[in-house]
């Protein structure tokens, strides 16, 4: 059975519930967030997300995970239509970021009897949640629950996916495994499952690259755990998007070989964060999305929960050290000076750090930690990011560049290993093919960018398309996902010199690109440059993922040539393997 509950909010902000079983006794309860355009770290969202909640009926009642607090009323009135939530014996919390234990409180209310089950963590960081007295039971890897009649839950360790606190729960009597974040993805549609692989696929990478891509090792780690359960699983019940059981072997291969590359990474950043505090986790995630891209590693680690003896292990091993300042007093404080010291018993001249403030009110002063490190010789990685305000897209944006500037450094001696090993004739061969020169130009909400382009070619008569070849570290790559519009701004032979040094220059992290620069712009809001030869409004309309670059192919909806009689500027390279 479905049943569906529209609300009485405008078209463009539409939410619903689907209900639904999916096993014997067990029944989801799908938050559908249809236009949901922005998630969490700030990255766009092309097909809206789910909230995924589970009750499963043995002899007792458990209910895995609530949902968002934008959907109360709608998830109270689903819950209560399936079952007497007074009935409700137990709450397991996958973990608690706020999409999925937003309204633990709520159903609290309702069974004020109900035992509160998650990781040590997690019932830690539900306390100040909720502010209320609760039962709990602290779970950890390889305990199990019984609820009766065969549905024996088995829990499995997953910590940072992408929070310190996750913990997978195993059905034996289902074979469903329920894994939260992990194996997600925002895509929303009323497919209960996994039908359209093909559909599914881009959102489900993207999801990975974004949420789980900074945490790669540990993915592997989770895995490991699954490994024991090989054969079992059935079904993965995700916390976001559809359920994975027409495609489980396919998809959990796809996270256990990027997750393997990331993981095997020569080079590695370690970033330091506090998860439930001010905007720590947000601007950490930026960062390290932005390390992500460039193929250098990241391990991501909570400064409230971090053993010792790990913190001492992965700063030996890291070639970075980024550090998102914690609190300086209260709840933690203790554990993450405690982790702060660790970390500065590590570290030596040879590896290369960053701070950033984390704006939760009580942040440890930046500045004596930066000197701290200083002192120790370390070299600095970019100035402090010091935020005086709710972060905005463009500070989100700021951060990821900052981590991609960073990757950009750490590899740039094996770039130019890479660079000279190739055969040189085939380079100067493969450098004879030519190019135009183009300038693409793109904004989305406070934030802009650009990039000089060659790699163009026109793709398809109907509708008018072409691609564009853009390196994954490219800091506008973020602005070219599905669905985004942009300008492709062409460069006139003759007079193409002054925009395409401009272009060519190195932007520091947040730099204003279009500083200095004649412009207007563009219906889609994008920056069209007033000396460029011609322009195209443009919309991407899909991506085909390559090896060190995206293939971007764009539809055409408006353009304009200045002058009839100019042509386009062609660009000759001498060799083949860099630009």
């Amino acid at each position: 059975m479905i049943a569906a509950v529209q609300t009485k909010e405008p078209v463009q902000k539409r939410l619903s519930m689907q209900i639904q079983a999916i096993a014997e006794d067990t029944t989801t309860l799908r938050s559908l967030d249809w236009d949901r355009d922005r998630f969490d770290i700030e990255f766009g969202l092309q097909n809206g997300t789910t909230y995924n909640s589970f009750i499963i009926r043995g002899e007792k009642t458990a209910l895995i995970d609530t949902s968002h607090a934008k959907f109360r009323e709608l998830y109270i009135d689903a819950l209560k239509g399936e079952i007497d939530p007074s009935e409700i014996d137990y709450i397991v919390v996958s973990h608690t970021e706020p999409d999925h234990s937003g309204l633990i409180k709520d159903v609290l209310a309702l069974a004020p009897d109900a035992v509160v089950v998650g990781a040590k963590v997690a019932i830690a960081f539900l306390e100040d949640l909720i502010h209320q007295p609760f039962e709990r039971q602290i779970v950890k890897s390889g305990e199990t629950l019984d609820l009766g009649n065969g549905h024996v839950l088995e829990f499995l360790n997953a910590p940072n996916l992408h929070w310190p606190d996750t913990i997978f729960t195993f059905d034996h009597k289902t074979s469903i495994l329920y894994t939260c974040d992990a194996f997600g993805a925002h895509y929303c549609n009323e497919d209960t499952f996994d039908e359209d692989l093909e559909a599914l696929s881009p959102d489900f990478h993207f999801y990975y690259e974004c949420l789980m891509a900074p945490n790669a090792r540990s993915v592997v780690s989770a895995m490991k755990r699954m490994d024991k359960l090989e054969g079992e699983i059935k079904t993965i019940a995700t916390g976001h998007g559809p359920l994975l059981r027409r495609n489980v072997e396919e998809l959990t291969g796809r996270y256990r070989k990027w997750s393997q590359q990331k993981s095997d990474a020569e080079t590695l950043v370690a970033v330091f964060y506090v998860s439930d505090y001010g905007y720590s986790d947000r601007i950490s995630q930026s960062i390290a999305k932005g390390i992500s891209k460039t193929g250098v590693g990241v391990e991501m680690i909570d400064l409230r929960s971090a053993d010792a003896q790990d913190v001492n292990e992965i700063v030996s091993r890291a070639t970075g050290v980024i550090i998102g300042m914690p609190p300086s007093t209260g709840k933690g404080s203790e554990e993450t000076r405690a982790a702060l010291g660790t970390i500065l018993a590590g570290v030596n001249s040879k590896k290369t750090f960053g701070l950033f403030e984390s704006y939760g009110g009580d942040d440890e002063p930046i500045d004596p930690l930066q000197n701290k490190l200083q002192d120790l010789e370390l070299k600095v990685a970019f100035s402090p990011i010091r935020v005086k305000d709710t972060p905005s897209e463009a500070l989100y944006q700021l951060c990821e560049e900052t981590g991609t500037d960073l990757g950009q450094q750490l590899e740039q001696s094996k770039k130019i290993k890479k660079i000279k090993a190739l055969d040189a004739d085939l380079q100067k061969a493969l450098g004879r093919i030519s190019s135009g020169l183009y300038i693409i130009t793109a904004k989305k909400a406070d934030v802009q960018s650009a990039m000089l382009a060659s790699w163009i070619t026109q793709a398809s008569f109907e509708p008018l398309g072409f691609t564009v070849a853009v390196a994954k570290d490219r800091a506008i790559e973020s602005l070219m996902q599905t669905g985004d519009r942009f300008v492709l701004n062409i460069l006139e032979e003759g007079n193409h010199l002054p925009l395409m040094k401009h272009f060519l220059k190195r932007f520091p992290p947040g730099a204003d690109r279009f500083a200095g620069v004649r412009t207007r712009p563009a219906y889609n809001g994008s920056p069209i440059l007033a000396d460029a030869l011609a322009y195209l409004e443009c919309e991407v309309t899909s991506r085909m993922e390559l090896s060190d670059h995206w293939l971007v192919y764009c539809t055409v909806d408006d353009g304009k040539v200045a002058k009839d009689e100019a042509i386009t500027a062609v660009h000759h390279r001498k060799v083949g393997n860099y630009y």
